[in-house]
Formats: C-alpha cells, sequence, structure tokens
C-alpha cells in the first residue's frame, strides 16, 4: 500500500514573463519548424521529447552547436535500456574543446573564498594554462583512457587540471581535501591513477589545515602513481617541504615538462568514451565507481544549462560545491556557452554569513546555487538580503543535495528576492544531472520542483510497476538517455550495474528515490531514497514526508528518521537535533506527533522519538539513514569516508530505547 500525497494545488511563488523569450522558446520553435508541429506549451514539448526520443536528442545536437570533428551515423541503438545503448555512435569530439571554444580578455573563471582576494582568469589565459598542463601531461607519457586524479579545492588550478585531461582523452576524477585518507583510498585504488595533483593547506572556518599529511598517506596507498604535483594553494609562513611524499614536485617544476610555447591539441574520441569517474556515497559499502562519457555529459550539461536555465555567455554562475561534488562537474560545463564562473573554496559562513551574498553584487553573479541545507543555515540565522543587499542582477537560485523545504520557498520569496526564479533540482552522482529541475518557462510552486526535464521519461510507479500521480513512488525512468553511466569500473558484465538500477523493475532504470508527480501542477515532490523507505504497518512512505512536519517547529533543528525491525514489525524512529538550550519534553513529543498525525496518518506517527546530538550528513549534504538504519539493527558500518562529521555515527549504537 502507497501513502497518498495531499492534492491540494500549492501556492503559486513565481511566474516567468511571457514578454521575456528564452532559449527553451527557441528551441520549441525549431522543432515545431523542423518537424512541422504545433507544440505550444513546455508540457507538449515534454510529451514529444520522450516519445520521440531519437528525434529530441538529434534536434538538441544540432541546436546546442557541439563542436564535432565527425558527425553521427545513428543517434542511439536498440538495444535494451539495461544493456546500455549507444548514442551518436560514429560522433567524434572532445569535451574540453567544447569548454575551450571562447577567446579573448572576457573573464573565464572568478576565485573567491576565505583568506581570498576575488581574483580573475580570462578566456585566453585559461587555455594558456590548460595548454601547459596538458602539453606536461603528455611528455610525461599520459595518454587516452590513463587517469588523472584530483585530491583538491575548488580552485582554478582543478579546472585547467581537469581541462587537460580530457584535451588528451585521459580521465578525470576528483575529491575534495575534506575526504579522509580512506575515503580517498576507497576511490582511488578502484581506479589506479598515474597523475595526481593537489595542494599543500587549505582554509575553513578561519583555520588553516596543512594537506600534506594527508596526501603523504593517500599516495602511499597508490603505489602506481607516477607523479604527485602540488600546488601552494595556501601561502606558508615557512619553506613547503615535499620530500617526504614519493614522486612530489610542485606544480612550477611540472609546468616544466611542457613544450616550449605548447599549442592546445584537442584527442577527437568516440561519443561514449570515458571522460569521467564519479562515486557512490559508500556508506553503506565500497563506493561504486561510475564511468560517465564525453559526449553525454556534454550534451545532458548544456541541455540543462542552455534551455533549462536560459544560460546565456552573459551570465556569472556560483554554485557552493566542492571537486568531490557532481556539482562540480555540472558548474564547470557553463564554460561550453561562454558564462563565467565564481570557484569558492571555504565557509560561507566566514567571516559573517553574508560572503555569497556579499559576492552576488561584487561580481554581478546571476545564477547562485546552493544544498538546501545552507538556504536553511541562513534562514535560523536571521538573514535577510533582501534589506541589505541589491541582487539586482541575480535571476536564479538553484538548490540541490536533499529535498528543498516548502517553508524554504517562503524564506527566499519573503527575504532575498521577489522576483528569482527558485530552481530545487534532483539528480545525482549516477547520472551526474538532473532528472527533474529549474525551468525557465514555467511557474514555480511552493516545495516543488518545476517539473520533469526534456529527454527524460521519468515517472513515479508503484509496487506493481504502475505510472502513478499525486501519490508516493518509485522514480523511474522509461526510456535510455544519454548520460546513463557507460560503465562500472571493474565491472566487466555489468552485473554490478544492473543490480544497482534495473532489479527492482526489468528494463526501467529505478533510480533509488521516492516521489510524487503533482497531476495539476506537474511540479515533482522528492520523498527520500527507497533504500531508506519506511514502511510501518504495510504503508510506504519517504522520509521527507516527516521532515517537512517536524522541522517546522521552533525547538527543532535537525531531524533523522529510519526504520528499525522488530518481533512485530517495522516502526518508525524519528531522531531530533534541538536548537540550543532545548531538551526534549513530553510536551514536544505529543504536538510532534499530534501534527503528524494530522498532517500525515496516524501510521506515520514514529513509534520512537529520541533526541540526538548531530545528524550525519554525507559531504554533499544528504543525510545518511541507511547506514543509521543499520547500526541500530546491531550492525557495524566501517566506510565513513565520504561523511561530513563520521564520529557522528557512533551516537547510535547501542541506544538502550531501541533494543528489541
Amino acid at each position: 500500500m502507497m501513502a497518498s500525497v495531499r492534492e491540494d494545488t500549492p501556492r503559486l511563488m513565481w511566474r516567468p514573463r511571457k514578454e521575456n523569450p528564452t532559449n527553451m522558446d527557441a528551441f520549441r520553435n525549431q522543432v515545431n519548424q523542423h518537424y512541422d508541429l504545433n507544440l505550444g506549451t513546455y508540457y507538449e514539448l515534454w510529451e514529444w521529447s520522450i516519445k520521440n526520443h531519437s528525434s529530441f536528442w538529434e534536434s538538441f545536437w544540432n541546436f546546442s552547436n557541439i563542436i564535432h570533428s565527425q558527425t553521427y551515423q545513428e543517434v542511439v541503438d536498440t538495444k535494451p535500456m539495461e544493456d546500455i545503448p549507444e548514442w551518436f555512435s560514429g560522433a567524434r569530439l572532445n569535451y574540453a574543446e567544447n569548454l575551450l571554444q571562447f577567446d579573448g580578455d572576457r573573464v573565464a573563471l572568478y576565485t573567491a573564498g576565505e583568506g581570498q582576494q576575488v581574483n580573475t582568469m580570462t578566456f585566453s589565459e585559461l587555455k594558456q594554462k590548460v595548454a601547459v598542463l596538458a602539453s606536461a601531461l603528455r611528455n610525461l607519457g599520459i595518454k587516452k583512457g590513463d587517469r588523472v586524479v584530483g585530491y583538491i579545492p575548488n580552485c582554478t588550478l582543478a579546472i585547467e587540471a581537469m581541462l587537460a585531461t580530457a584535451s588528451i582523452g585521459a580521465i578525470w576524477s576528483s575529491t575534495s581535501p575534506d575526504f579522509g585518507v580512506t575515503g580517498v583510498l576507497e576511490r582511488f585504488t578502484q581506479i589506479k591513477p598515474k597523475i595526481i595533483f593537489s595542494v599543500n593547506a587549505v582554509r575553513y572556518n578561519s583555520k588553516i589545515h596543512n594537506h600534506l599529511e594527508k596526501l603523504a598517506k593517500v599516495v602511499q596507498g597508490l603505489p602506481q602513481l607516477e607523479k604527485v604535483i602540488i600546488f601552494p594553494f595556501v601561502d606558508a609562513d615557512d619553506e613547503i617541504e615535499i620530500s617526504h611524499i614519493p614522486n612530489s614536485i610542485f606544480l612550477s617544476e611540472f609546468a616544466k615538462f611542457a613544450d616550449d610555447s605548447p599549442k592546445l591539441e584537442f584527442e577527437q574520441v568516440p561519443f561514449n568514451h570515458p571522460l569521467f569517474i564519479m562515486y557512490s556515497s559508500g556508506t553503506t559499502g565500497p563506493p561504486k565507481c561510475m564511468v560517465h562519457s564525453v559526449g553525454g555529459t556534454l550534451i545532458q550539461h548544456l541541455k540543462e544549462h542552455i534551455l533549462h536555465g536560459n544560460m546565456t555567455k552573459d551570465d556569472i554562475i556560483l554554485y557552493y560545491t566542492t571537486t568531490g561534488w557532481m556539482m562540480w562537474n555540472w558548474l564547470v560545463s557553463s564554460l561550453a556557452v561562454g558564462a563565467s564562473l565564481v570557484l569558492f573554496d571555504g565557509s560561507p559562513f566566514i567571516p559573517h554569513p553574508n560572503v555569497l551574498w556579499d559576492l552576488v553584487d561584487q561580481v554581478g553573479i546571476t545564477i547562485l546555487g546552493t544544498g538546501a541545507k545552507w538556504l536553511q543555515a541562513i534562514e535560523a540565522k536571521g538573514i535577510r538580503p533582501k534589506e541589505t543587499h541589491d541582487l539586482s542582477i541575480l535571476h536564479t537560485i538553484l538548490s540541490t543535495g536533499s529535498p528543498l523545504k516548502p517553508t524554504s520557498y517562503d524564506y527566499v520569496y519573503g527575504h532575498i528576492k521577489e522576483d528569482v526564479l527558485l530552481g530545487s533540482i534532483s539528480g545525482g552522482t549516477d547520472i551526474i544531472s538532473c532528472f527533474a529541475g529549474q525551468n525557465c518557462t514555467l511557474p514555480v510552486y511552493r516545495g516543488e520542483i518545476q517539473a520533469r526535464n526534456l529527454g527524460m521519461a521519468v515517472e513515479s510507479w508503484n509496487d506493481k510497476g504502475e505510472a502513478v500521480m499525486d501519490q508516493s513512488g518509485d522514480l523511474v525512468c522509461t526510456k535510455p538517455f544519454p548520460c546513463m553511466p557507460t560503465s562500472f569500473w571493474n565491472d566487466p558484465n555489468g552485473l554490478k550495474y544492473k543490480k544497482a538500477y534495473f532489479t527492482k523493475f526489468s528494463g526501467i532504470w529505478s533510480h533509488g528515490d521516492y516521489c510524487s508527480i503533482n497531476s495539476k501542477t506537474g511540479g515533482i515532490l522528492m520523498l527520500g531514497r527507497s533504500d531508506g523507505t519506511l514502511n510501518p504497518n504495510g504503508v510506504r512512505f519517504g522520509s521527507a514526508e516527516i521532515y517537512n512536519i517536524v522541522e517546522r517547529f521552533d525547538e527543532v533543528e535537525d531531524s533523522l528518521c529510519v526504520g528499525q525491525q522488530t518481533p512485530d514489525g517495522e516502526r518508525v524512529v524519528l531522531f531530533l537535533k534541538l536548537v540550543s538550550g532545548v531538551r526534549l519534553s513530553d510536551e514536544l513529543v505529543l504536538r510532534t506527533k499530534t501534527l503528524i498525525r494530522g498532517q500525515l496518518s496516524a501510521r506515520h506517527v514514529p513509534a520512537v522519538i529520541l533526541e540526538t546530538k548531530e545528524i550525519p550528513y554525507t559531504t554533499s549534504g544528504k543525510k545518511v539513514e541507511v547506514a543509521v538504519k543499520k547500526i541500530i539493527s546491531g550492525e557495524t558500518v566501517n566506510n565513513r569516508g565520504a561523511l561530513a562529521n563520521p564520529n557522528s555515527l557512533d551516537l547510535y549504537s547501542n541506544i538502550t530505547e531501541l533494543k528489541v
């Protein structure tokens, strides 16, 4: 039995101005003209895009002017979805060539962060720096298919090294300095990189954190590394000592391996040639290594930037992310549109919580992206940018990482800016992009993601494999799409791949999320991970339904909801992290249960409500439900490398109230 979701039409928060033509309008007109159609709305265009998915992707290939040296022979083959159809066979292109197509003195990169002044790099300077790194890599013997990695902050070198790697057809993978040694080795030992780029230190929360000791331990665990390239990212009072790190050299020494006056050469590779290796969170087992393709990543990101985000070369985008989150890869692809990127490293609360809003005004940021948790945090701190900042050029705020709560919509439109597109976006590392997200042609309704994205045949399915509306179901995709991983690393028969996405519904991609699609607005509610599904008394529902209710209380700072098996079946356990100075009382427990019963049903009411000091999160801002579920069932969770606060898991062991 599935839990029903309320069907009332949510409150309208924003509507696009019809007098402003968009890239989406231009694309729809082109499709109408080419195919002699009369598609008048976004939903008609979406229906056409999924019923004619080959024609849609071909149309967008032409619309986006992807740079390629050889055209395709077939848009997509007819293999079953679980056998990973091949896209644009015969085409030859290069990801870096598409991102470096612009030249001149326009700013490509702004850099900012703790202890940093805002600096700039032009498109010409970026191309020159990439040329040097690519030449040095080639002269060191790095070739097509080799792995180059970064253990590196969100800085210009990360982008330069990635583009240099992509230019020669090698494969890039990265993680951020906040990852522990074990977490890095769990990832990089699987792919055996030849080169690693890193830094001497990083700044966070007004402290300088030496990175060389962690780097030394990572290098010891990667014996196949041929060179360790270190960038003095944070100025040191003393000389930086790297002799204890095997095969290590400074970036300035590495550059000497390059030819004199090197010129960029772009290795032409097939559409499905590997570009990035991304990783699952690894909180319940070794991280899966997802291989994403050159063409699939590029065409999907361009679709999301150009059509859904209405991005142009006049945009300046900041996404608050690390190099260990797929939003970094997504951000960098904006260069292919000619947009400028703002790279921010460090805490967004130092020296004060208005740091990012200051940057919006100082740099002229037009698109600001963040995690849902940051919006909640600045609301809790009483930040009111509408009263303190100009923000006149900001047209879009994006949020992902976890579902955006309805109250965050109230906060953005009430205290940040009324005339802004608040785009909650949802997809994941598995597809290095989004299934649903912002849409410049549609209204924003409170609490909802605006719509399913073009070319993504997303539906919500019940246990019988039937598409349902206005109720919780599994998020599935019924047609193939170009940004499906081409493989998992070290999975020669594809068994891990099929188990990950095609076990629940044969031949249909099941993403592992619960969602509900609103039949009236077309919007989507994300309701939590299906591997953390709550199923008391035969009623299945997602944890986000509980979070949206309990986190309205002034006393509740955060929460975590999991299921626990007992001899009598599953019960719901709710952990509450309370604001400073508040303790869990019988009165608060009663109010919590009463509101959940009234807003949802009696079967949603947690059997146990407990106080906790900390909620575990991944470094990308997702609550770690499954690991907690395992711990309260008596299992041990050793893979903690992807957690932002790994010691928090210890709080959930041996809880007296949960003994069964």
